[in-house]
């Protein structure tokens, strides 16, 4: 069993430790750090999954970005505990982060990853008119969070470092809300 709650200040060195058992300790070379850089997470979007004992197994942030003057979000990185993963906590923290982002108002999120898993929450590839510099077309994929909004034709995605852009329709959230026992989630 597993809970999901806000990341805490005091999480800080677990989902360090976390992301470099996940991806390795060069992590930070991959292209989509360029656009986290110097720039904290959104607070309210970036949640944990804790097991017994307080055990963080579980980590997904976002950060702001434009798709040419549209803002948007960056999921990532998402990160499982090994001995965790094709359990249901990717699969819970995910679709708990994107339902508090559309509620929040957000909009678009995108993310770079294996397209076979993303699938399953949404994501699409990003349409040949969109690109994220020096990363692969192939793994840059987008959601669309509101509907009625048209997924530019052409864009090219950069970092945003104002969060007032980012800040639109914060209503009520479920962002302090735990969910008990995620684990059970198919």
């Amino acid at each position: 069993m597993f809970s999901i709650r806000l990341e805490q200040p005091a999480d800080s060195v677990a989902i360090e430790e976390l992301l470099d058992l996940a991806f390795g300790a060069d992590r930070r070379k991959k292209t989509s750090y360029r656009y986290r850089d110097g720039i904290a997470p959104l607070a309210d979007l970036s949640f944990v999954a804790e097991a017994e004992a307080g055990l963080l197994v579980g980590s997904v942030r976002y950060w702001p970005i434009l798709a040419g003057s549209t803002p948007a979000l960056l999921l990532g990185p998402l990160a499982i505990e090994p001995a965790r993963q094709g359990r249901g906590v990717g699969r819970a923290l995910v679709f708990h982060s994107l339902d508090v982002a559309a509620q929040a108002g957000h909009r678009l999120v995108f993310l770079v990853g294996d397209p076979a898993y993303y699938q399953r929450f949404g994501f699409d590839p990003v349409p040949p008119g969109i690109v994220m510099p020096n990363e692969s077309p192939a793994r840059l994929q987008y959601r669309l969070l509101d509907p009625s909004l048209a997924l530019p034709e052409k864009a090219t995605l950069r970092r945003s470092q104002s969060r007032a852009a980012h800040r639109a329709g914060r209503g009520a959230s479920l962002a302090g809300k735990a969910i008990a026992g995620a684990s059970c989630i198919p």
